[in-house]
């Protein structure tokens, strides 16, 4: 998997590669698909949603470059895929996702497999985490229509943000975000066009 599908394709860090190598992407799929766990395309994990493509998820770590002394937020938690990866290159892995059942899911399959310094929570990934920022990286699995406001105040200054923004239905794009060190300036471009599944906002309802 690694060889043919992500380090072929450009990924070059020999941390991420190795992170990719050595964690057990089945165990992060429903059963009926763990037989196609290292190919190298996205699978379903139930409740609609999906286990990005390995390269992607290599690609996406790549351009975050998390530091062994770093807190990140990662903003769909998924099956726990993204977060045990980058619990294995930063210090401390904040991760939220919006479907209660994937969360409960992610949480413990996460605890039982030895993730101790990833924290999950169930909630509304366009609000972030502020109990917990600033985080030096932030990397959403969902692509939202623009991007949160409230999560580029909650990017430390001189961190980087990985997000793939767009429509749902249409191509949307990768994007990495950097704050700058002196102020709240930032500076963004695009990498390559993705598609993800659409970052779900939880609705604003009325106390009646």
């Amino acid at each position: 998997m690694v060889r043919d599908q992500i380090a072929a394709r450009g990924v070059k860090d020999e941390r991420v590669l190795r992170v990719m190598r050595e964690l057990p992407r089945h165990l992060f799929v429903p059963p009926r698909w763990q037989a196609q766990a290292y190919t190298d395309k996205p699978l379903p994990i139930g409740e609609e949603q999906t286990i990005s493509q390995p390269y992607i998820v290599a690609l996406m770590t790549e351009l975050l470059r998390p530091q062994p002394g770093d807190v990140v937020l990662e903003v769909g938690t998924g099956s726990g895929y993204q977060a045990a990866v980058l619990s294995r290159l930063a210090r401390q892995v904040y991760t939220i996702e919006i479907v209660p059942p994937l969360a409960q899911d992610a949480a413990r399959r996460l605890q039982s497999l030895g993730y101790s310094n990833v924290q999950v929570k169930t909630g509304d990934g366009y609000l972030g985490w502020p109990e917990h920022a600033p985080f030096d990286g932030i990397i959403v699995t969902a692509a939202p229509p623009e991007i949160p406001p409230a999560l580029l105040a909650q990017l430390k200054r001189g961190g980087r943000m990985v997000v793939p923004v767009g429509k749902s239905g249409r191509t949307q794009q990768l994007m990495v975000l950097e704050k700058s060190k002196t102020s709240d300036q930032i500076v963004g471009r695009n990498v390559i066009p993705v598609r993800f599944v659409p970052m779900v906002e939880k609705p604003v309802t009325s106390d009646k």
